[in-house]
């Protein structure tokens, strides 16, 4: 079971998460999505992005994103890009120019949205299933994507909560990606995010 801990803007966060025991193997920032009070502005992004990824791949999490943004980050030291709201031709296009693994970004309200990862298969290296509110960490039916048989990494958002029975979410999804669950008053909580990775090293041991 692999983790990715998503939203990250300061500095203390992401150095105790990139030199934790137990890292997760992807961290996100929220790149271009002003609506999320996890989003980071620019010069901040550049700033914190300074801080040594060691074994983790860092992610920006791109919605719609136009050339504007796209030119801007191209030289930052991102391993992923995680993307929304774009049919396939437009993130082939992105993937090819500026040579970065995909993840893409589907959000889900029933079975229906499910099956529109058919339409990215190509571009995809890793499917991201979340909900349809993403920046307010709201939850969908995590049991609709447990028989897809995807030939790629299946990764699973959506209001998932370090109190929640991880074990489960294993046989569901390769990854699991949490935000809003590491959070205490709308602020990543360093306690929360020792309490995930462990539990998540627990798991794999």
């Amino acid at each position: 079971m692999k983790s990715k801990i998503c939203g990250i803007k300061d500095f203390k966060t992401l150095e105790h998460i990139t030199s934790h025991p137990h890292p997760p193997q992807y961290i996100g920032f929220i790149v271009n999505y002003s609506k999320s009070k996890r989003f980071i502005e620019y010069n901040e992004l550049k700033k914190i992005l300074k801080v040594n990824k060691k074994n983790s791949k860092y992610v920006a999490v791109l919605v719609k994103p136009d050339n504007k943004i796209l030119e801007k980050i191209k030289n930052l030291p991102f391993d992923y890009y995680q993307i929304y709201n774009l049919n396939s031709q437009e993130i082939k296009l992105i993937k090819e120019k500026y040579n970065k693994k995909i993840i893409v970004g589907i959000t889900v309200q029933n079975k229906n949205d499910i099956l529109r990862y058919k339409d990215y298969k190509d571009v995809a290296d890793i499917f991201l299933f979340d909900s349809k509110g993403y920046e307010k960490s709201l939850s969908f039916d995590h049991q609709l994507v447990k028989n897809l048989n995807l030939d790629k990494e299946l990764m699973i958002a959506g209001n998932i909560q370090i109190e929640d029975n991880l074990e489960n979410y294993k046989k569901i999804a390769n990854t699991i990606d949490i935000s809003g669950g590491l959070e205490t008053s709308g602020l990543k909580d360093i306690s929360k995010i020792n309490i995930f990775l462990n539990k998540i090293n627990k798991i794999n041991d």
